[in-house]
């Protein structure tokens, strides 16, 4: 809370908080399509609230946390209950949980707002791009309210509700990842038959190389580390059955037929969403509460055997966050980023995405009668993109932060520590299956049905 309030000022006087649409352009902004702005702005306020969680997460912060009046003071705030907490243990855990939640009813609002907005004539969209300072008091409101919610159930099901919502954005990001992809690959051969071929495909053939590369590394490292010669079936069966996916995906996706239905695909796609499966699979395979099939980086690290460290569920011994939390965090702004610019050709993630082809890709600016450049508004033929699904994809990408730097515990019964869950090993495992099996669809519908216009 105190973080949050401390960030106030300074995100009040970022660009493009207070005007309205079009947004105002300062001089640090890029001259850019309202359309892009927009969507910029949202993902500030959406890294804004990453940003309070982590610092809620940091060592030292639960002493300041404790002090907001029955957020936690050894018990439960519902009358007639009892129920001791260790607050050392579980005052990060609810902060995270509290600001994630307020950031999802944020953007639940605004999806419900922009139901059917068909292009900026429509009075929404000026809400939608514009009145930035009141739309951020409204976030620091729920933010407020949300630290207020009373102990009881409320916890242990939103648990589930960022599982499942966890669950949907891993799909969207290999989405986004095989629209990046696709884009990288068509830039990069566009410039090899424009000229200077050799260099362009030689690029192209090395980041393939080293994603296969490091895929595989991943794969015997898994082999090595978290797999048994008499125990971890589970994790055997993750490493194997994603390994075959991966090689079939690849294999496919230079057959032929497929290539001549859709020349843009090839080898780079696939390499990166084989790369992608690895750290999904490492991912859930970091979160099974077998500790002799999950050993911890500093055991790996220092040669240390995982049964003989403290475990976890030792009350005061918990970590929210690791390194499969870290990279996840990082691909999450990566596509965080490249969502709320993107402007992709590719008409199945276009479809996949409610998101318009080719609208929008050229910026510009228009300077007002008083000086100020403002944002062109590039939407009054029709939305770029869908609104309701934006901001939809927003609060989905709010549920997987939290679960994320929560490293996915769960309190257990009596909330004394936080532990490891199945559950979350087969949901970060599931939706590596079902986004490999959108990838291969990508690759198939064109040779399936060749009468439909895929390009």
């Amino acid at each position: 809370m105190g973080a949050c309030m401390a960030l106030c000022s300074l995100a009040s006087c970022a660009s493009c908080l207070c005007g309205s649409a079009p947004c105002l352009l300062c001089g640090c902004c890029p001259s850019s399509n309202n359309s892009t702005v927009t969507r910029l702005v949202f993902s500030f306020f959406l890294l804004l609230g990453t940003l309070v969680s982590v610092i809620m997460i940091l060592p030292g912060m639960e002493t300041q946390l404790r002090k907001i009046p029955g957020f936690c003071q050894g018990g439960t705030t519902i009358p007639g209950i009892e129920n001791h907490v260790n607050c050392d243990v579980i005052v990060g855990y609810k902060s995270v949980y509290c600001m994630c939640f307020a950031m999802a009813c944020f953007f639940f609002l605004f999806s419900a707002i922009m139901i059917r907005v068909k292009s900026s004539k429509d009075p929404r969209a000026t809400i939608q791009n514009g009145f930035w300072f009141f739309k951020f008091l409204i976030l620091v409101g729920i933010t407020v309210g949300a630290f207020f919610i009373p102990d009881g159930t409320f916890h242990d099901v939103w648990f589930y509700f960022g599982i499942v919502g966890s669950f949907m954005f891993i799909l969207i990001q290999l989405i986004l990842l095989i629209d990046f992809a696709h884009s990288w690959n068509e830039v990069w051969v566009r410039n090899a038959e424009e000229g200077n071929s050799k260099c362009w495909f030689s690029g192209l053939l090395f980041f393939t190389v080293l994603h296969y590369a490091l895929a595989f590394a991943a794969v015997v490292l898994f082999y090595l580390y978290y797999t048994k010669p008499d125990n971890c079936a589970e994790h055997k069966f993750f490493i194997s059955f994603n390994l075959i996916l991966c090689v079939i995906i690849s294999v496919v996706s230079v057959l032929p037929k497929v290539q001549d239905a859709s020349p843009q695909s090839g080898l780079l796609q696939s390499s990166i969403i084989t790369l992608y499966t690895m750290y999904v699979t490492w991912s859930a395979m970091t979160n099974n509460p077998n500790r002799e099939c999950n050993p911890s980086l500093l055991s790996l690290v220092s040669n240390i055997n995982k049964t003989e460290a403290m475990p976890t569920s030792s009350p005061g011994m918990v970590q929210l966050w690791d390194a499969q939390g870290i990279v996840g965090l990082v691909i999450f702004l990566f596509c965080t980023f490249y969502a709320s610019i993107r402007s992709s050709s590719n008409a199945q993630v276009n479809r996949l995405m409610q998101t318009e082809e080719g609208k929008g890709s050229v910026g510009g600016e228009e300077v007002g009668e008083d000086g100020l450049r403002r944002a062109m508004d590039n939407e009054e033929d029709g939305v770029t993109y869908n609104y309701s699904f934006f901001h939809f994809h927003l609060l989905l990408a709010s549920l997987y932060i939290m679960m994320t730097l929560t490293n996915w515990y769960k309190p257990d019964i009596t909330t004394q520590a936080m532990q490891n869950t199945i559950p979350a090993v087969w949901v970060k495992i599931s939706s590596s299956w079902l986004g490999l099996g959108l990838y291969l669809w990508t690759l198939v519908a064109p040779v399936i049905f060749p009468n439909r216009d895929f390009n």
